[in-house]
C-alpha cells in the first residue's frame, strides 16, 4: 500500500514537471528558456523655444528663437554571467537672437559601450569604451571697444574629442543605479584643429605642435536612471577622472536630465551640466537648458 502510494506521488510530480516550460540556469535565478535577453529603446525629437516682445515692452528682452534636435538609443543584453550595454546620445541646437547671427546652444556626441562578466549578483568585471566630442565649431564672443563683437574659435569637431578605454569593477545592486570603478583607465584627448591654438592657448591639455595627449588614470562613474513618477524620469551621470601622474588636478563632470512626458509625443526637458577640468578652465563651468518639444519613442 505504501509502495503504491509512493509510485502514484512520483507519477504526479513527473507529470507536473513535464507541463512546465524547460528552464535554463541564469547567473542570478532560473529563467525560462525562451527569455528575451535583449532590451532596446530609442528616442528622437525636436525642441523649439521662442520669445518675442513688442517694441514698447518695458520689461526688457530680445526676440529669439531656438531649435534643437536629439537622438538617444540604448541596448542592453544579458545572459547568464555576460552583460553588454551600449548607448548613443546625439544632440545639436541653435539659437537666433535679434540683431545677432545664429549660434549653437547645445552640441554633443556621446558613444558608450561596456562588456561585463558577472562575478556575483551585484558585482561585475567590465571593459568599457567611451567617445565624447561635438559636431560643429564653437566660439567665444568678445565685445570690441568700438562696438560690435568678434568670434574667437575655441572648439571644433575632434577638437577636443575624448576616447576613453577602461577596465575595472562595477557595482550594480539595482537596474537603475550602478557604480563603475575604472582601476585601469586610458584616455586620449584629441585636438586636430591647429587654429584652436589662437583661441584656446591651453588646447585642452594637448601640448603645442601635437594632436593627441595620453593619460593613465583612475575613473569613477555613477549612473542613475529611474522614473520618479509615472511620467517623470530623472537621469544622472557623475564622472571622476584622476590622472595618476597629477592627482592634484582631478576632473569632475555631472550631467542631469529631468524629463516630463505631457503625452505620447510631447515632453518637457530640463538639463544641466556641471564641469570642473583644469585643462579647460580653473573655474567651474556649468550649462542649463529648458525645452518643450516633440518626442518619438521606438
Amino acid at each position: 500500500m505504501k509502495t503504491s502510494f509512493f509510485l502514484l506521488f512520483l507519477l504526479g510530480w513527473s507529470a507536473e514537471a513535464m507541463a512546465q516550460k524547460p528552464t535554463r540556469l541564469d547567473s542570478i535565478k532560473v529563467v525560462p528558456i525562451d527569455t528575451v535577453y535583449w532590451k532596446r529603446s530609442a528616442q528622437a525629437g525636436i525642441n523649439l523655444n521662442q520669445g518675442s516682445f513688442s517694441s514698447n515692452w518695458k520689461g526688457g528682452g530680445v526676440n529669439s528663437i531656438a531649435l534643437g534636435a536629439f537622438f538617444n538609443a540604448k541596448s542592453d543584453y544579458m545572459q547568464r554571467r555576460f552583460n553588454w550595454t551600449s548607448e548613443v546620445q546625439l544632440q545639436y541646437g541653435i539659437v537666433k537672437n535679434q540683431n545677432q547671427d545664429s549660434r549653437k546652444n547645445v552640441d554633443r556626441i556621446f558613444l558608450d559601450t561596456k562588456v561585463g562578466h558577472r562575478l556575483s549578483p551585484v558585482w561585475l568585471a567590465f571593459g568599457n569604451l567611451n567617445f565624447l566630442s561635438q559636431f560643429a565649431t564653437g566660439y567665444r564672443y568678445e565685445q570690441l571697444p568700438g562696438g560690435g563683437e568678434r568670434n574667437v574659435l575655441i572648439s571644433n569637431f575632434f577638437a577636443p574629442a575624448y576616447l576613453t578605454e577602461s577596465v575595472g569593477l562595477e557595482y550594480k545592486p539595482t537596474t537603475y543605479f550602478n557604480l563603475q570603478f575604472g582601476l585601469g583607465t586610458i584616455r586620449q584627448t584629441f585636438v586636430t584643429d591647429d587654429a584652436i591654438t589662437i583661441g584656446e592657448p591651453s588646447r585642452y591639455g594637448v601640448a603645442p605642435g601635437k594632436n593627441v595627449r595620453n593619460e593613465f588614470a583612475f575613473q569613477l562613474i555613477a549612473n542613475f536612471d529611474r522614473n520618479l513618477m509615472e511620467n517623470l524620469n530623472l537621469k544622472a551621470r557623475y564622472q571622476l577622472f584622476a590622472n595618476y601622474a597629477t592627482l592634484n588636478a582631478i576632473d569632475h563632470r555631472l550631467d542631469l536630465s529631468l524629463t516630463a512626458k505631457v503625452n505620447k509625443y510631447v515632453n518637457v526637458n530640463l538639463t544641466g551640466i556641471v564641469l570642473y577640468d583644469k585643462d579647460q578652465d580653473n573655474a567651474i563651468q556649468y550649462s542649463q537648458g529648458l525645452a518643450i518639444g516633440f518626442l518619438y519613442s521606438f
